[in-house]
């Protein structure tokens, strides 16, 4: 076999530019085997370099089914690399991997793919290849047993990924077409307003703790009366737990109305939202 045969295997193999293929096979005296483990070091060497860089672009994911539904972010630097093949593919496989192990991370980075390489491993090679920074970020999965799971994915990449992406649960025995239309709704209700939280006292503390912190010195600067400062951070702070709280927001639909007015309307007794996942490229 001449050595460009064996650069083009190489390149098919790996992936890899036909520059460091070549270097490869000098380097191993042209033994494939050997060519492909130089290029595995090097490739590793590589990724660290670009993981110092950041990566705000990328898709989210959703996969399994109504019971069973799992959402993961993978972030790369730039729009047109999360628009690559070989990008969509790795996620799509990481997306069914990442549901079969309830979106654990570290088992996660572990497990193996269908090229029975591990996903840290395939994250390796991937970023050697294509040149960029490519990070797995945020996973969750929803699964209860008596709820049916909702979804809506916005600004669709390919199939199931996209730039945002929702899954809601929501409980009852009830099968009926207005609930599976109010659990549509709630998905995209969930993409267009991010609620922090289901209700407002759930809504993480640090997320409370710093919001009060930017009121009392929006106050501190404005001079008003000590008495009337602390009315109006009350009322401040209430305004903004009402908003980022699920049950209490404005209904996208009619903002007249609250989230909770809504499920008072449906008028079915046993209908709870028992939680939902909302992730954002870049946020």
């Amino acid at each position: 076999m001449s050595d460009i045969e064996k650069i083009k295997k190489l390149r098919g193999a790996t992936g890899a530019g036909f520059k460091d293929c070549n270097l490869a096979i000098k380097e191993s005296g042209g033994d494939l085997d050997k060519a492909v483990e130089i290029l595995r070091v090097k490739g590793i060497s590589k990724a660290s370099k670009k993981m110092s860089r950041d990566a705000k672009e990328g898709v989210v994911a959703i996969s399994g089914d109504y019971k069973k539904t799992s959402i993961i972010e993978v972030n790369c630097e730039t729009d047109f690399v999360a628009k690559n093949d070989d990008f969509i593919n790795f996620v799509k496989e990481l997306s069914e991997i990442n549901n079969h192990i309830n979106s654990n991370i570290e088992d996660l980075k572990k497990s193996k793919m269908k090229n029975n390489e591990t996903v840290e491993n395939n994250l390796v090679a991937l970023i050697a290849k294509i040149g960029e920074k490519i990070t797995i970020g945020k996973a969750k999965t929803i699964s209860n047993s008596s709820s049916i799971n909702y979804q809506y994915l916005h600004t669709v990449v390919k199939d199931n990924l996209a730039k945002l992406a929702v899954v809601v649960s929501i409980e009852t025995k009830d099968k009926s077409d207005t609930v599976n239309n109010f659990g549509k709704q709630l998905s995209m209700h969930i993409a267009a307003s991010n609620p922090l939280a289901l209700e407002s006292s759930l809504i993480d503390k640090t997320i409370i703790e710093k919001e009060q912190e930017l009121v009392t010195e929006e106050l501190r600067n404005s001079g008003k009366p000590e008495d009337i400062a602390k009315k109006i951070s009350l009322g401040k702070m209430n305004k903004f737990k009402e908003e980022n709280a699920l049950l209490t927001q404005a209904w996208v639909m009619e903002p007249k109305k609250k989230v909770q007015d809504v499920l008072k309307e449906l008028a079915i007794n046993d209908l709870k939202i028992k939680e939902f996942s909302r992730i954002k490229i870049g946020e």
